[in-house]
């Protein structure tokens, strides 16, 4: 592993921070309406109950914000309807290669 590896938002730590932090704040929300009410035990359960939910939401929301590691700092080339930011396809499409495709089989 790379030093930089946990740093980046698709880490196993990054997934398990963002949930426990979803759901140690749920809880103490939850703890803290409950105390309000005269029940904090019931509140902390439902904390709880909604805190597991609100984890995945959190961890589905970085991760798909996410920019895939392989593109991380590299200009991604401009995309066309006719293919030109893709050489490939920009070598197919080009009307003056299939011009130089003929001249290549006399």
């Amino acid at each position: 592993m790379t030093p930089d590896a946990a740093s980046s938002p698709h880490s196993i730590a990054t997934a398990s921070g963002l949930l426990f932090a979803a759901l140690g704040l749920a809880m103490g929300i939850g703890a803290l309406v409950g105390w309000a009410f005269g029940a904090p035990e019931l509140g902390l359960l439902i904390g709880a109950l909604a805190g597991i939910p609100l984890g995945v939401v959190a961890v589905y929301y970085v991760y798909t914000r996410a920019e895939p590691q392989e593109t991380a700092g590299h200009a991604r080339p401009l995309q066309t309807r006719n293919g030109a930011g893709d050489p490939a396809r920009a070598r197919q499409a080009s009307p003056l290669r299939a011009q130089d495709d003929d001249e290549d089989s006399w």
